[in-house]
């Protein structure tokens, strides 16, 4: 059976069909985040430090670190990026002990990342592109570490699943020319949003199947792409995640936090229940007005994507005797807590011989 090793310093988390799914936390990515990129950039790392400390509270296995901000003060990312993501790396597992997702479009970067995480990470990504491969999958090997596949080449993305499939499979066979097994190579097949293509569903579960049967690799996906552009996201997010995990799908890059309730959507609520006469008690905290009129929660907490990832867990079987399950609805508040270090931590790497 499959199984894609990913460590930290003190945690391994395994990617495999037998295996509870794999969450990779989205977050630390300052793309389309403006606010990130520019504390990023003026050297302000306390969203970071929160992102790392929710997601894994509410139960990322993985933490995805992306440091692509193009900066106003230097606009070449070869030489701004690499700095920024040894810091950044340094930063989190120093705060967190799960094993990390190295990410970016920029060599410099991910070598950076891979020198400086403990363990073996995870590294994001290579796709079937001739200069991508012969960049990335050396420093692959150098690592000895996993790497997610995105099934894309020189020609773009294909909308159709076969060309898809092929790009994979030319990817695993790429690697193996350089000695990476396939139980390192986690394919993205590229899920496509449902509202621009009715098929977009359909396409992924039977391609996960067929990279799960002809190459027998590990997958993973952006699962928040096949809601864009929708109302209700998370109703498809939490329809789509089960149903890919019953197809064979393995991970996914995603967000595990619902975000809590701001103060504008607070102040526009307790207008509305004051303009319908409802006299509330004095002494009522946010928090407790939050779950009284169902908005949610004033701090983050695990997001229903969670719960139905759970749920499947639970229904194919790897989540034995339903423990996690278990734990998960006694105390949802605290979900995945285990996983925060508490604190700073010390210690040097390590790496597999």
């Amino acid at each position: 059976m499959t199984r894609t090793v990913v460590e930290s310093k003190t945690k391994t988390a395994v990617l495999g069909f037998d295996e509870p799914f794999c969450v990779i936390g989205e977050r630390i990515n300052p793309t389309g985040r403006k606010k990130l990129a520019a504390e990023l950039e003026a050297g302000d790392f306390s969203t970071v430090e929160k992102d790392a400390l929710a997601q894994v509270a509410a139960g990322a296995t993985v933490l995805d670190i992306n440091a692509g901000v193009v900066y106003n003060s230097n606009p070449n990312p070869n030489e701004t990026e690499p700095p920024l993501m040894t810091k950044i790396v340094e930063m989190v597992q120093g705060l967190v002990d799960v094993p990390l997702c190295i990410d970016s479009s920029v060599p410099g970067a991910l070598e950076a990342g891979l020198a400086t995480a403990e363990g073996r990470p995870l590294l994001n990504s290579v796709t079937g592109e001739e200069d991508r491969l012969e960049l990335v999958l050396p420093l692959v090997k150098k690592y000895n570490v996993p790497v997610v596949a995105i099934s894309n080449d020189d020609t773009g993305i294909s909308e159709d699943p076969n060309v898809r499939f092929e790009v994979a499979k030319k990817i695993v066979e790429r690697a193996a020319d350089f000695g990476i097994p396939a139980h390192d190579i986690v394919v993205d097949p590229l899920v496509m949003p449902i509202g621009a293509m009715a098929t977009a569903g359909q396409q992924v579960f039977a391609l996960v199947r067929r990279l799960r049967e002809e190459l027998g690799v590990n997958t993973t996906c952006g699962a928040s792409n096949v809601s864009f552009g929708l109302p209700n996201r998370h109703g498809i997010n939490n329809a789509f995640l089960p149903m890919a995990m019953g197809a064979g799908m393995t991970s996914a890059i995603m967000n595990p936090v619902a975000l809590p309730v701001g103060p504008k959507k607070l102040a526009e609520k307790k207008a509305e229940v004051e303009a319908k006469g409802i006299i509330l008690p004095a002494d009522m905290d946010d928090e407790t007005f939050c779950q009284l009129f169902g908005l949610g929660s004033t701090l983050p907490r695990a997001g229903k994507e969670m719960e139905a990832i759970r749920a499947a867990n639970l229904l194919t079987n790897n989540d034995p005797h339903g423990g996690a399950w278990i734990k998960f609805n006694k105390a949802p508040s605290e979900a995945g807590a285990e996983g925060a270090a508490g604190g700073r931590r010390g210690g040097g790497r390590r790496r597999r011989a």
